[in-house]
């Protein structure tokens, strides 16, 4: 039945909502990206304004949920926001109303309207926003099974109000298409914050539980805004303290607001905690006692938590503890643990990213640990597995994990931090890299397995799919640092609901609900936004090179990079293995024949330096100085050529965003242009040592239509110190 206590409900939830947002008061004066893609502000364009007005000015929303309740919450602060007005509200069960919000289960009018049949396709999370006769009345109805799915529905509503689109005669429908869209947070228990680049953690660990910071609530509401169902707070090179009572008791008050907004939560753990924290001498998972330790900390977490989603495990990888250390193997961890989850309906993501210091390849290492394994794994461990083999560079091909585990739940880890694309001071837009993973034909069923069809369990029927993404939300005003980092998490999240949807597409809508519906803004920008990852690739590491960082912090190049660390895989010349004869890394049958690892005819695709992408050429092949490309220069001549590419697509970004001054606000406005500017210095950079430092190999020059490098490779090698950036 309806609440009968529907204006007592939204009273509350108004004062709730207006204590909730009484510091946010730069709102009314300059932008600092506080808002992110949720601003409300008036809808601009007169005609959509007055079709809005119209078509939302009498609300009957039936529910009394917490979640319901952040619903009027949000209604409230959008409709009072986009209109320009406040609209009534109404728990009328005998009239209808202009914008009809329920469930069969809280509303009788919902459940009259014979919706049955679609709500039956729209599992748990779904919605449909449809515009129908309701008892004489032309309605707009958002109807779904639960709440958390009518949440989803407002968002939607709003999303398409923000980017001014027409709502008469809307019909539309809306399932998520993987289970589990999670954010995955790099925060460590002294809030460093790794590979975060927006200030420290924003969980205030000092003074939790009592003290509940406005941004918490925050952050729960830009997640459930795009789909986000889960989140795993801490560091995946994790602190066994997180299981104690003393960070239980904290991270529960997180849970319990994240709730209302469909956000379970997860922590990453130690695969060593036994023995750290538990008094054991050792943290074998076959031994009796460890599995049973593993089972009492499991039933206190959901003591504090009930609805804990579960754990999030790096083992064995990068130093970190794992079953490998007892003799035993990835389904013998995982499995510890998800034994002692399942009896709570608790899930295991166990990061497929391992390897092994003694391997001839690194990128083979993945592929050659967990293929073996298929099928051994329990129904409630999932993969997560990163995009491509390696570590999140700016082009890697998709990981050959996905396609080669047909029995064994697998997801994708993607990253939106910018840990290889300028920490926070590029504009680097992930959309393009998400989706053309995202779309990368695999072959493991012949034609059409593309990776999001496996990661969706449509390839192999998987009984638990998900996507994931390493975010850096911090204590700066903006949340990320750069403001157009805030465009690869919306990214992230629209995927993770519709993969269908383009990287195009996504910046339109980011745009338009960011900063404005005005065409010579939103078009220029977008055009931006879509070469900036190209523009990052181009300057860094181009035709399938990869892993040209400076150790430890990853920011600058340091292609000459040989024995910095302890390890040859740490290093770049690992990769590039250039000298006077030519570059590249040979992963075919005559080197480490990691092509071998991809479907056919993938495998022969890659394994030919004629038919593979030129720009994973040096991913697959190491190819003569001389090799003649596609466009008729020579190696050498195209790769001098991509690297001025690169710098020549920054100033092409700088110029276009000169031209928009006056568009939008003058705060923003200023912050990318200066951003731009650090970002060209930069690219010139990494362009001019990676140049100067090749062509010591090649002896060839560099062409005579490029500007030269403005210093020696030697004063290049001394700047990988003096510019030296911290690594949290």
């Amino acid at each position: 039945m309806p609440s009968r206590k529907i204006f007592r409900e939204i009273t509350l939830s108004g004062i709730i909502f207006l204590m909730f947002f009484s510091l946010q008061t730069e709102w009314a004066g300059a932008e600092d990206g506080h808002r992110m893609w949720l601003r409300y502000d008036l809808v601009s364009d007169p005609v959509q304004l007055h079709q809005y007005r119209n078509l939302f000015r009498d609300v009957v929303a039936h529910g009394s949920s917490p979640t319901f309740e952040v619903l009027l919450e949000e209604l409230e602060l959008g409709m009072k926001g986009l209109l320009g007005e406040s609209v009534r509200y109404r728990a009328s069960v005998e009239r209808p109303g202009t914008l009809l919000i329920g469930t069969p289960d809280s509303s009788d009018l919902i459940s009259s309207l014979g919706l049955e049949m679609k709500l039956r396709e729209l599992g748990p999370e779904g919605f449909l926003i449809e515009q129908m006769d309701v008892g004489g009345v032309n309605s707009t109805v958002i109807a779904a099974n639960r709440d958390i799915g009518l949440l989803y529905g407002v968002f939607e509503l709003f999303r398409r109000m923000q980017t001014e689109q027409d709502l008469v005669g809307i019909s539309h429908q809306a399932v998520p298409r993987v289970q589990h869209r999670v954010v995955n947070h790099w925060d460590n228990l002294d809030r460093t914050v790794e590979r975060g680049y927006a200030g420290i953690s924003l969980w205030e660990w000092g003074t939790l539980p009592e003290y509940h910071h406005p941004r918490y609530r925050e952050y729960a509401r830009f997640n459930a805004s795009i789909g986000v169902n889960a989140t795993a707070i801490n560091n995946v090179n994790a602190n066994p303290l997180i299981l104690t009572d003393h960070y239980l008791e904290k991270v529960k008050v997180l849970a319990d607001i994240f709730r209302p907004y469909g956000i379970r939560m997860f922590l990453s753990v130690n695969f060593d905690s036994p023995r750290r924290i538990g008094g054991l001498d050792t943290s074998d998972p076959l031994d009796p006692d460890v599995r049973a330790w593993w089972k009492e900390q499991v039933e206190n977490v959901y003591s504090y938590i009930p609805d804990f989603g579960g754990f999030l495990v790096k083992a064995d990888s990068e130093g970190q503890p794992g079953p490998h250390g007892y003799g035993r193997d990835h389904a013998d961890g995982a499995n510890m643990l998800a034994e002692a989850l399942e009896p709570y309906g608790g899930i295991v993501f166990w990061r497929a990213f391992v390897y092994d210091p003694e391997q001839s390849d690194r990128i083979r290492e993945a592929y050659d640990e967990f293929v073996p394994l298929d099928g051994k794994f329990m129904e409630n461990v999932i993969l997560q597995v990163k995009n491509g083999p390696l570590d999140f560079q700016p082009r890697e091909p998709f990981s050959p994990l996905f396609g080669a585990l047909p029995q064994t739940n697998t997801m994708i880890e993607l990253q939106v931090t910018q840990e290889y694309f300028g920490f926070a001071n590029h504009l680097a837009y992930q959309g393009p890299l998400f989706e053309e993973v995202l779309q990368a034909e695999t072959y493991a069923r012949g034609e059409g397995s593309t990776v999001a069809r496996i990661i969706d369990g449509d390839l192999f029927e998987y009984s638990q799919t998900g996507m994931a993404a390493v975010i850096n939300p911090g204590t700066e005003r903006n949340w990320t640092g750069h403001p157009f980092v805030q465009s690869s998490w919306y990214a992230f999240g629209r995927l993770a609901w519709d993969h269908s949807l383009t990287a195009e597409e996504i910046a339109d809508e980011w745009i338009r609900m960011t900063f404005t519906n005005d065409v010579r803004f939103v078009e220029p920008v977008k055009e931006m936004m879509l070469i900036s990852r190209e523009a990052g690739v181009n300057y860094r590491s181009p035709l399938g090179l990869t892993h040209l960082y400076a150790q430890g912090h990853h920011y600058g190049p340091a292609p000459w990079n040989a024995q910095h660390g302890s390890r040859p895989d740490w290093t770049a010349v690992y990769y590039h293995r250039a000298d006077e004869e030519g570059i590249g890394f040979d992963r075919t049958e005559t080197g480490s024949n990691a092509v071998e690892q991809y479907h056919s005819p993938l495998s022969e695709i890659f394994g030919d330096p004629n038919r593979v992408p030129e720009e994973l050429l040096l991913w697959f092949h190491r190819v003569d100085w001389d090799h003649e490309m596609s466009s008729g220069r020579t190696l050498w001549e195209e790769l001098v050529y991509k690297y001025y590419e690169g710098v020549e697509m920054v100033r092409q970004m700088q110029d276009s965003w000169n031209h928009l001054e006056g568009l939008i606000d003058e705060q923003r406005f200023d912050h990318v242009k200066a951003l731009l500017t650090v970002q060209e210095k930069d690219a010139i950079r990494w362009r001019d040592s990676c140049v100067l430092y090749f062509q010591t190999f090649s002896g060839m020059p560099i062409p005579e239509v490029y500007e030269l490098p403005k210093h020696s490779l030697e004063r290049y090698i001394e700047l990988e110190q003096e510019l030296y950036i911290p690594r949290f």
